[in-house]
């Protein structure tokens, strides 16, 4: 059996957190390939080193002196090395990302040394190789990951060592030039090892036992979340449960490994399973509840809208040409409503109604601002009669007024819009119908 581990930043913020994840790893012979972030925080106050580095960075773009801010990052990777009683020089590499910083050598490349140098201790303090993921993992020019080139490049390699460290978040367009993922990228990454090994398991390893059914600064000490499909994953982690990075599922996916979501500080629990199919049934009828707050809605009214041929894409169209992508767009006879981003449409607003007077000939326009979006998922569902009506009985009796309900037909999750203000009340009102009461 060949397990991938990966190890966030929190795993790793400190020499004490470094020998948990040591003896972690040797516990289990089939942990081969290890994919470490960079050291998170320490404390509740303390600052990760990849927003070290880009502070630092941010300095040298301006021509400013970022020597003490340098001297900041040294000493939080000199205090993990002392802390492992190790001997092993970082000198060198610092050396070079100051000559790099001078040469103003891009924030990609800022943000990757975190994972980079991390990478170096880890693989020095287990005796394993180090394989700089520059040299492995591919970019485009325009910064699109090429997933089948890095494939290729991760299998050649990894064929030539039964252990390695391969640190997270970064890799390499065709001219050097270090580029990364989005911020939590080491995820992706670790997906990435594990389907160029044939991995049979991908534990990624963090500050919590797995996924939790709703968030716990809402709902207080929530449930635990045993198994959960790649599918209920997706529509959870969209909508802003963040153990893990929504694009890690695509690699391992293909390959049909499963992820298993585990504490770092509690390795005797279970955590999280997320696999393609299975047949356990969950606890409850619903799997997760999640949620985003900052969404506004577009209602377009028009008599026969209906008998329009073409309508919706002209409203689409204008959308596209502002940049915008829609996330629901719920419809009657005679209106539809376009839920976007309020970041993204604020600005253009005015554009994007001007745009569709032109092109659409609506009767009326009318824009809501300060809503949020509640997905309800669970793969039981599919199979519970009732459940859209326990979830709307549940938000009458907390006064939460609904202002969109979308369900797809694949019957995995219900959408429902509300305002911003009754987003926390939603949540819990659901949570205690299904959860607590289980009525």
């Amino acid at each position: 059996m060949i397990k991938v581990v990966k190890f966030g930043g929190s795993s790793l913020a400190s020499a004490k957190q470094f020998q948990k994840v040591g003896e972690i790893i040797h516990s289990d012979a089939e942990r081969r390939y290890v994919v470490p972030s960079a050291p998170g925080k320490r404390h509740m106050h303390d600052t990760k080193v990849t927003d070290m580095l880009y502070d630092c960075y941010a300095l040298a773009e301006q021509g400013k002196n970022f020597a003490k801010e340098l001297k900041q990052i040294r000493l939080r990777f000199e205090e993990i090395i002392t802390g492992l009683g190790i001997e092993l020089s970082l000198e060198a590499e610092l050396k070079e990302i100051e000559t790099q910083f001078q040469r103003k050598a891009g924030r990609d490349y800022a943000a990757s040394r975190g994972e980079y140098l991390n990478g170096i201790i880890m693989a020095h303090y287990l005796g394993y190789p180090f394989l700089d993921a520059a040299e492995v993992v591919r970019f485009d020019a325009s910064g699109a990951f090429q997933a089948e080139e890095t494939d290729r490049l991760l299998r050649e390699r990894l064929a030539e060592t039964e252990r390695a460290v391969i640190p997270g978040f970064y890799g390499a367009a065709p001219d050097g030039c270090v580029k990364t993922f989005s911020r939590g990228g080491s995820d992706i990454t670790g997906s990435i090892v594990a389907r160029a090994v044939h991995a049979d398991v991908y534990e990624n390893w963090t500050d919590v036992s797995g996924f939790l059914i709703a968030d716990p600064r809402i709902i207080e000490r929530p449930e635990g979340i045993e198994t959960i499909t790649y599918r209920e994953l997706r529509e959870l982690s969209y909508m802003g449960a963040t153990v893990l990075h929504e694009d890690a599922i695509f690699p391992v996916r293909k390959e049909g490994i499963p992820i298993n979501i585990r504490n770092t500080n509690a390795p005797e629990d279970r955590g999280t399973w997320i696999v393609e199919s299975t047949c356990q049934k969950s606890r409850y009828t619903i799997t997760g509840i999640a949620g985003k707050r900052g969404f506004c809605s577009i209602n377009i009214e028009k008599d026969m809208m209906n008998a329009e041929v073409g309508f919706g894409r002209r409203v689409l169209q204008v959308f596209e040409e502002n940049g915008i992508s829609f996330e629901h767009m719920p419809s009657g006879i005679d209106t539809l409503t376009v839920f976007v981003h309020l970041d993204e449409f604020i600005e253009k607003e005015q554009k994007v109604v001007a745009g569709l007077h032109r092109l659409t000939r609506p009767d009326s326009i009318d824009i809501e601002s300060d809503l949020a979006l509640i997905a309800v998922v669970g793969r039981g569902m599919r199979s519970t009669r009732g459940t859209a009506g326990r979830i709307f009985s549940a938000l009458a009796h907390a006064n939460v007024n609904v202002k969109m309900i979308d369900q797809g037909s694949s019957e995995l999750n219900i959408i429902i819009g509300v305002s911003d203000s009754d987003f926390e009340a939603a949540i819990k009102a659901i949570y205690d119908i299904f959860v607590v009461s289980q009525l």
